[in-house]
């Protein structure tokens, strides 16, 4: 058998599928691919068949179809609202066939899809479209709602309402009606480059308001093509020469589709394997289990919390799961347990997951089958269009087994913030991106995090910036010192924790409903602890926060 770096070289190699050559980017020389789709346009073209695609309740469209669709969103977006090139346009909503379209059709027309966080309140909302400067929003109804809710200058700003019936407010344009103004539109022609900004994805900070990370079209498709290669490097590493499916590979989407893991892991991944994409209104195991035995579903991505369900639930019925060849995951790591519980419960699965972030789009690290099961804790080794490095406090590269901050560079990784040349002078040096997390390199060249510089909570693949619920509970009157950190959790990896020190009468209920009203529901801590005293404080003067999530660690262990 091979090692997985003749694997590697094999399939990289001039003339082969997977070739790499150096081409310039972002004024850096980076490894991508040679005969990769220069375009998503191109990707989605390329994969133009009468195979289905979108599966989403009794709804069933084929590639072709699902092509047609976005080609008429296109269509509406150029002749209704007067949509070009560089274009932002923002999609809010559940993971609808009507995401899907209206991505397509944005980044098929040059403009920049601003994939919104579908759990943001009216005031990140509002943050977000004005920050981005969207010229048209498509939201459904939970999201149009809380549009309304907002009362800052959108500039002008055209919302398309999605499978919201007939009684919409002023303003707000009804899909299916434009839709039915072009039923039958060709693809807007388009002057499209690799290096085109195609994507804005808001990822949060551990301070002060999210970041546009922006990406263009080769940057999604290195990504796209580095799983096939660590797929196809897996097969001759194991020996195992792979067979055509008996049947069409289906994936249960588990991931918001604004989530880099759900666009591109999940959905933009099905295009070149003719994967078929199946999606719930809302995550409910028993119907997620009744769709992998009806529908064969050969992978199923999910953060931590959704894959512990489901392995539950299979343990619990009868049911037969046996079609799932991949568990996935990403946003958060699994615990050791639960990579193995995956391996006993479901026959012919084998855990996958990896690390990777927003800027990277969601590629930098996997891992998967016996090199999962030996190395539970690790997040894999790196992908071929990247590179890694750890990195000591004076910025000198450390070795194998040496605990510093993980730094990224390559094809993958995002052009910079929008509109923030602050943040990406403290992001990236020389094109090195610095991701936050402390981590350490094996000899094998396996990658272990370790712990986190930045302050963030990453609750099942959500990244919560501790720094913002702070200054929410702040506001409260009674509140005098408040530190939020992360937990450990089964389910989700890390949930919202605080410690809490107040003057007068105020009781948990109490704050929660304060921050009903500031925060989204999954920032809100699920677990407060009210100190006797002021939080303890290091020499520099900052809260000890170490000292406390060890502290809250303990409560919730019972020691």
């Amino acid at each position: 058998m091979k090692t997985r770096a003749q694997a590697l070289a094999e399939l990289t190699a001039p003339g082969e599928p997977y070739e790499l050559i150096e081409v310039e980017q972002y004024g850096a020389m980076v490894r991508a691919f040679a005969q990769a789709p220069e375009t998503l346009r191109v990707l989605f073209e390329q994969a133009r068949s009468d195979e289905t695609f979108l599966v989403y309740e009794q709804e069933r469209y084929s590639f072709e179809v699902t092509w047609q669709m976005a080609a008429r969103v296109a269509t509406v977006l150029s002749e209704e609202f007067g949509v070009v090139h560089g274009d932002r346009v923002a999609i809010s909503m559940r993971n609808y066939p009507e995401w899907v379209f209206a991505f397509m059709a944005v980044t098929s027309i040059g403009a920049i899809a601003v994939c919104m966080n579908a759990l943001w309140t009216p005031d990140e909302m509002e943050y977000g479209l004005q920050d981005s400067g969207a010229k048209v929003l498509f939201a459904d109804a939970e999201r149009v709602a809380r549009l309304q809710q907002t009362g800052g200058d959108l500039g002008g700003l055209k919302t398309v309402a999605v499978r919201c019936g007939d009684n919409l407010p002023a303003g707000i344009h009804a899909y299916q009606a434009l839709m039915d103004r072009y039923p039958y539109s060709e693809m807007p022609a388009a002057q499209l480059h690799p290096k085109d900004d195609a994507t804005i994805l808001y990822t949060s900070g551990s301070t002060g308001h999210p970041k546009g990370a922006v990406s263009c079209h080769r940057n999604i498709i290195s990504a796209l093509l580095s799983w096939e290669l660590d797929g196809k490097a897996a097969a001759l590493t194991s020996g195992i020469e792979p067979v055509a499916p008996a049947s069409q590979p289906a994936a249960l989407l588990g991931v918001p589709l604004f989530h880099a893991t759900g666009s591109h892991a999940v959905f933009l991944a099905s295009f070149r394997a003719q994967r078929r994409l199946i999606s719930l209104y809302k995550w409910d195991v028993s119907q997620a289990a009744e769709i992998i035995e009806a529908e064969r579903v050969t992978a199923f991505v999910a953060p931590a919390a959704m894959t512990g369900d489901l392995v539950a639930h299979a343990q619990s019925t009868n049911r037969d799961l046996s079609s799932l060849a991949m568990v996935g995951g990403g946003g958060a790591p699994r615990a050791p347990e639960q990579v193995r519980s995956i391996d006993k419960t479901f026959s012919n699965a084998m855990p996958n997951t990896g690390w990777g972030m927003t800027e990277t789009n969601a590629i930098g690290t996997g891992i998967g089958g016996p090199d999962y099961l030996n190395h539970p804790e690790s997040s894999g080794r790196c992908s071929a269009v990247l590179d890694l490095r750890i990195v000591a406090e004076d910025g000198s590269e450390l070795h194998s087994g040496e605990r510093g901050e993980l730094q990224v560079r390559g094809a993958s990784v995002i052009r910079g913030y929008w509109k923030r040349p602050d943040a990406n002078a403290e992001t990236f040096t020389d094109r090195w991106l610095k991701t936050g997390d402390v981590a350490y390199l094996d000899e094998e060249g396996f990658l272990y995090i370790v712990d986190r510089i930045k302050d963030l909570v990453i609750r099942g693949g959500e990244n919560i910036g501790c720094g913002a619920v702070e200054a929410a509970l702040l506001e409260h009157p009674q509140v005098v010192e408040a530190s939020v950190y992360g937990v450990p959790d089964e389910r989700l990896g890390e949930e919202v924790a605080a410690t809490i020190y107040l003057q007068g009468e105020a009781d948990e209920n109490d704050l929660r409903s304060f921050l009903a009203g500031r925060l989204a529901a999954f920032e809100i801590p699920r677990y407060m602890h009210f100190a006797a005293q002021p939080l303890p404080r290091i020499a520099s003067g900052k809260i000890f926060k170490r000292q406390l999530r060890e502290e809250a660690a303990q409560r919730l262990a019972g020691g």
